[in-house]
C-alpha cells in the first residue's frame, strides 16, 4: 500500500510514519502544510525545516502554504493530496479529535484511506518507545507550568520522561505534550538516511513560554 505521511518534524509525525512502515506500508511522500499564522490544525514551531527533514528521509515532499483560517485550511490538505499516486494518509494524531476527524474529512473526500497508528496510546509508553527505537528528540518549545527555560533544546530520554511524569502529577500536564504544553523536533530517526545536527539557534523567552528557534540544520 502507498501512503503519504503527514510530516511536521516533530515526533508524532515521525512516528507514526516509523509505525506505518514496520507495518510493510510503502511511504512515497511526504507532506506539509505550512501556515501563515498559530493553527488550528496544524504544526508552526520550526515548520521551516521540514524541507531538510525530508530530504533526511529521501521523501519528495509536497509543501503548501495556507493562511490558517479554521476550516478553510481543510482545503489546504486536500489540495495537496488531491492526485497524489496513493492509498493513505498516515498522520499522527494522538488525542486530538479536532484534528483526526477533519484528517479522516479530507481523506474521504479524496477516497483514500486515514492511518492513525498513534491514536489514544498511553503518552508515557509512546514516548518510551520513541527512544527505545532510537528516536532522538528535542523539545523546542514549551508552554506550561513546570516547563521552564531549561526545557527548551533538552533532549528526550528516559530521564526528561521521569521528569515529565512528575510535572503530569503535579500540574496535569500531558506526558507526550498532547495539550499544547510542548513542541519537538526529531533530530535522527531509523527512517533518516542521516543524522540531522543544529547549525544555528536562539532561544526566545518572555518568562512563562518559549521557542527555540533553529535558523538551520546540517
Amino acid at each position: 500500500m502507498n501512503i503519504a505521511a503527514l510530516l511536521s518534524g516533530g515526533k508524532d509525525s515521525l512516528y507514526a510514519a516509523h509505525v506505518a512502515s514496520m507495518y510493510g506500508w510503502n511511504i512515497t511522500h511526504g507532506v506539509t502544510i505550512r501556515p501563515r499564522r498559530l493553527s488550528w490544525m496544524y504544526h508552526t514551531d520550526n515548520i521551516h525545516l521540514v524541507e531538510a527533514i525530508a530530504d533526511a528521509l529521501d521523501l519528495p515532499l509536497i509543501l503548501r502554504d495556507s493562511e490558517g483560517e479554521k476550516e478553510q485550511e481543510l482545503g489546504d490538505l486536500q489540495r495537496a493530496l488531491t492526485d497524489l499516486p496513493v492509498d493513505g494518509v498516515v498522520s499522527g494524531a494522538v488525542a486530538s479529535e479536532y484534528q483526526r476527524t477533519r484528517i479522516e474529512r479530507v481523506c474521504h473526500a479524496l477516497h483514500l484511506a486515514s492511518f492513525t497508528p498513534l491514536w489514544h496510546k498511553d503518552g508515557e509508553q509512546l514516548l518510551r518507545s520513541m527512544v527505545a527505537a532510537g528516536f532522538d528528540v528535542i523539545i523546542v518549545a514549551v508552554a506550561a507550568m513546570g516547563l521552564g527555560q531549561a526545557w527548551l533544546g533538552r533532549h528526550i530520554d528516559m530521564g526528561a520522561i521521569d521528569d515529565l511524569l512528575e510535572l503530569h502529577d503535579r500540574y496535569g500536564i500531558h506526558v507526550a505534550g498532547e495539550g499544547g504544553e510542548y513542541e519537538t523536533l526529531v533530530l535522527d530517526c531509523p527512517m533518516y538516511r542521516r543524522r540531522l545536527t543544529i547549525a544555528a539557534s536562539e532561544t526566545q523567552w518572555d518568562g512563562s513560554r518559549g521557542t527555540l528557534r533553529i535558523h538551520g540544520l546540517e
